[in-house]
């Protein structure tokens, strides 16, 4: 059987479309990836949309001119235009050229199925066919003797644009084969094609909300900025929105946009039309809009900032949702301002926020929303659409995904993060290997509800069941984890845990290797994030880093601090990022420095939350991660990177029980401002008992029998 994958984006050619899928897919000695409708070329006379592309490792290059009805018109000069507005792209790209002759075999062939004896109407060296005559065709076509499966990559790459949409924020200078900086070429090189399903994802419309989820590093975001400007290309007409939690991601949607719609249509985006806003916004003008904003304003409805909200809300956390339950309650008819609407980050939102942008969408409402199955690491992100969205008049679910895959996109593959740094990120996150405190059966923090999502995304068991109770031990797969991503360097330079004295051995530790890097390792800049766990004290403890990196000449900047708040890397001068835990989140870079990472392990409640920060400080790295830090702490999380290391990067469980899990849910569960005074009050007064009874100002008979009982039990002794 064939192996080629099919992704269908519009051409206006339905049956023909159709009828050559059918056809493709019965014809055997034939892979590759299949395009309809895509890609788009920019020409003077404007956007051209190609019918069919057929990338394929045995027959190179193949363009199908389809023919829908019974005229196949003059064929052979659609033919020819057709090979001249592809050869004229791909020869944009250096690699595919030698000489002045494109390397890829290149061939048209006019596709007319409705069309009884086409041969009869053939022009000499312009192939046409029907069904019948498609497999002979093809089977004179091959790539010839340059074919490897670097050249398919390649030419791949440079059909759908990907290379050129993807290159680095500036020119990647490199002379020594091995440096890092190379390495970083090479592997950036790698990642510059789409696999099956973003393809499908990016060019496929769904009429209707559609879902998309995967690892962090599975190419969501990328996915998403090209899904909004393919449809913007497509429907120049449609206002389109997309929106995001992390403000630091508009200037990465921007880019990415800017240079799908250049590299397509030869043309900027109307900015006015495809719009890329945060989520709340605020009053002053197009760059300080936001989707809660721009519907206050429709509606008329008064609009609450981050302040007011908070105090309205009882918090910081409560802020967001509370604003947009209150507009939609305030609602009394639709706001229909969207043609479609694509959201990022969609964990980082309460429901009541996709409920919104739902209602700011005409019909067939056009809503893409894309999440992180763990950015969290709790395995409950979002509820399901039918709860989202709720149900209609008639009581049937608003939304439903049902069984339709095209509608719940799961991206399994992860191409930011190697095995090795995404199976550290998710040990430590879960605290896999952590010692078990005094009293307890495990060390783990915390673990997904539904031992299913593992498999999905991308472990494999290699020995045990995946089930509650259960003994388990589960790896990252080549098909999950490509080995690209890590056959790079030696496997212990991919992930070090480096402990110190102190803040001081630390900082100078840092600031070695950051020179080292930009001056020998042929690292740039922005190839580089520091990031401090926590948010609170980032800014003071990063200052002495900086400071000593200032005095060698190396410039850098804190993120949303010395630049704009939309920015994270800086483009027009060398400057290494340094920033706070949700600063970095939805950014990555080659080398990530995590500073002072004993402030992710402590006792009791908040652990949750300290260890979802290393999971994401971690999970920003496209190549080397170093985590950093000193004391208690810091041996904590050592002992625990040292046995997964013993295990090879193999994650060796026993899963915990409902009753474990609600256990860890309430021992190490996040606490509000008042809940934290609370219990340190508390603890506080049991510290002051237990003095007493050591000054002997109390005596254990001074208790009352019921105050006694209730202390044993709750201590776990016996009154």
């Amino acid at each position: 059987m064939t192996t080629v994958n099919f992704t269908r984006g519009a051409n206006g050619k339905p049956v023909a479309t159709q009828a050559l899928q059918e056809s493709l897919s019965r014809i055997g000695g034939v892979s590759g990836e299949c395009f309809f409708g895509y890609p788009l070329i920019a020409t003077p006379e404007g956007k051209y949309f190609l019918d069919g592309t057929l990338v394929s490792p045995e027959k190179g290059i193949v363009l199908f001119d389809l023919v829908e009805g019974t005229d196949v018109g003059d064929y052979a000069a659609r033919q020819d235009d057709l090979a001249n507005k592809i050869e004229a792209k791909l020869k944009l790209h250096k690699e595919l050229v030698k000489g002045r002759k494109l390397i890829p075999g290149l061939q048209v062939i006019t596709f007319a199925p409705a069309v009884e004896g086409v041969e009869r109407l053939a022009v000499e060296g312009y192939p046409i066919a029907n069904e019948k005559g498609l497999a002979h065709i093809l089977g004179e076509f091959a790539w010839g003797e340059t074919a490897s499966d670097e050249l398919y990559r390649l030419t791949l790459s440079a059909v759908e644009s990907l290379s050129s949409i993807r290159k680095s924020r500036s020119k990647r200078e490199v002379t020594k084969h091995d440096s890092r900086g190379a390495k970083l070429k090479r592997l950036e090189d790698s990642i510059a094609t789409l696999d099956h399903r973003q393809n499908r994802a990016v060019i496929e419309t769904i009429d209707g909300v559609q879902r998309m989820r995967g690892l962090a590093g599975s190419g969501k975001t990328i996915v998403l900025a090209l899904k909004a400007a393919y449809l913007h290309t497509q429907h120049p007409e449609w206002r389109i929105a997309v929106t995001f939690n992390t403000r630091s991601l508009k200037g990465q949607f921007k880019r990415l946009i800017n240079n799908f719609c250049i590299e397509q249509s030869g043309e900027e985006p109307d900015w006015t039309k495809l719009r890329v806003l945060n989520a709340w916004g605020a009053p002053g003008g197009d760059e300080r809009d936001g989707m809660y904003y721009e519907f206050c304003r429709a509606t008329g409805q008064e609009f609450s900032d981050f302040g007011a909200a908070s105090t309205r809300f009882g918090g910081a956390d409560k802020a967001f949702d509370g604003v947009c339950q209150a507009a939609l309650s305030g609602l009394t008819s639709e706001v229909p301002l969207y043609d479609a609407v694509l959201v990022d980050e969609a964990q980082d939102f309460a429901p009541s926020f996709l409920r919104l942008c739902y209602s700011m969408l005409r019909q067939p409402k056009r809503l893409v929303y894309a999440y992180d199955e763990l950015q969290n690491l709790s395995g409950t992100s979002l509820p399901s659409p039918e709860e989202i969205f709720g149900v209609g008049a008639d009581g049937l679910p608003l939304v439903s995904l049902g069984e339709d895959p095209s509608r719940d996109v799961i991206l399994q593959k992860c191409y930011r993060n190697s095995g090795p740094v995404l199976v550290s990120a998710h040990a430590l996150g879960f605290g896999i290997y952590r010692d078990a405190p005094a009293g307890t059966e495990t060390g783990i923090v915390q673990m997904f509800d539904q031992p299913a999502l593992w498999e999905e995304i991308g472990y494999s068991v290699q020995q045990g069941s995946l089930g509650k109770g259960q003994h388990v031990t589960l790896a990252r797969t080549n098909e999950s984890s490509p080995e690209f991503l890590s056959s790079h360097s030696p496997i212990d330079d991919l992930v070090v845990f480096q402990p110190f004295h102190d803040e001081a051995a630390q900082n100078a530790w840092l600031v070695d290797e950051i020179q080292r890097n930009i001056t020998q390792d042929e690292l740039r800049h922005d190839d580089i994030i520091v990031i401090h766990p926590d948010p609170i004290s980032a800014r003071n403890r990063l200052g002495p880093i900086r400071r000593m990196l200032f005095e060698r000449g190396i410039q850098s900047h804190l993120a949303g601090v010395d630049t704009l708040a939309d920015v994270f890397f800086k483009a027009e001068t060398p400057s290494v990022t340094f920033t706070g835990i949700y600063r970095a989140k939805g950014n990555e870079a080659g080398m990530v420095y995590v500073v002072n990472a004993q402030s992710c392990d402590t006792t009791g409640p908040g652990l949750a939350n300290l260890r979802n920060r290393i999971f994401t400080a971690i999970t920003r790295s496209k190549a080397w991660v170093r985590v950093l830090g000193y004391g208690p702490g810091m041996a904590q999380l050592q002992r625990e990177f040292a046995r997964l290391r013993q295990q090879n990067f193999r994650l060796d469980f026993t899963y915990p029980t409902d009753g474990v899990l609600s256990q860890l849910r309430i021992a190490y569960r996040d606490l509000s401002p008042h809940e934290k005074r609370r219990l340190e009050k508390g603890k506080g007064r049991a510290a002051e008992l237990a003095a007493s009874f050591a000054r002997g100002e109390i005596l254990p008979e001074d208790l009352d029998p019921e105050t006694k009982e209730e202390l044993l039990r709750w201590l776990g002794g016996k009154a």
